[in-house]
């Protein structure tokens, strides 16, 4: 047997949209299921984000601290953002937040690991990136505003991340899979061995 997920798409005989936020919006489906019956399915319609687990030449990775109020907590967290405009490239996406949260560019970019953060309730799609030969970007600072007006930098070696996860003292999805997949990569066939930066990505079709 294959470990493969694949697509498939089950009948949906109605669907409403009661909520419309300014990124996200609530869908109901009724969908049928393998019996015959028809249940409701709520969920959370996500335009998809990207991520970018930053290596330094000193292994450290770049992280940044911020307020998350869903969960009422400071969190350490990659930098990360929206896919903003439909069918944007999510490398220039990536390149983008790298720059606007840490201000820093990259040489070496690849695909680490491509995850739907939560299928049961939301289907936000996230390529986490792997970025490589760091300098910092030219020009002025990218401004910010709300929650990032308070967020903080720092590089912090991969073992101490990897620690922190394990000890449950680290929480963020993108940090989590991302700093446990580089180091899956390390251990295997190694990180150049790691899919280009372009690299097909279905659930979010883009153009190159």
């Amino acid at each position: 047997m294959t470990i493969k997920d694949t697509p498939e798409e089950w009948e949906i005989r109605g669907t409403q949209t009661p909520f419309v936020g300014k990124k996200t919006s609530v869908r109901t489906d009724e969908v049928v299921m393998p019996g015959g019956a028809v249940v409701h399915r709520d969920y959370q319609v996500h335009p998809g984000s990207v991520a970018v687990l930053a290596l330094d030449d000193a292994d450290r990775v770049v992280v940044l601290r911020q307020y998350r109020h869903p969960v009422r907590q400071k969190l350490w967290e990659i930098p990360a953002g929206l896919l903003d405009v439909p069918g944007e490239n999510p490398l220039h996406a990536a390149q983008r937040e790298l720059y606007e949260e840490a201000h820093v560019k990259a040489e070496d970019w690849r695909v680490l690991a491509d995850v739907y953060t939560t299928p049961g309730g939301c289907d936000e799609a996230v390529r986490i990136f792997l970025a490589r030969g760091l300098s910092e970007a030219e020009g002025d600072r990218f401004a910010v505003e709300d929650e990032e007006a308070d967020m903080e930098l720092a590089r912090v070696p991969v073992d101490e991340l990897v620690r922190g996860v394990l000890a449950g003292d680290l929480h963020n999805n993108c940090l989590v899979v991302g700093v446990l997949s580089l180091v899956a990569a390390r251990s295997g066939d190694g990180l150049d061995a790691l899919r280009p930066a372009e690299a097909p990505w279905p659930a979010r079709p883009f153009e190159a």
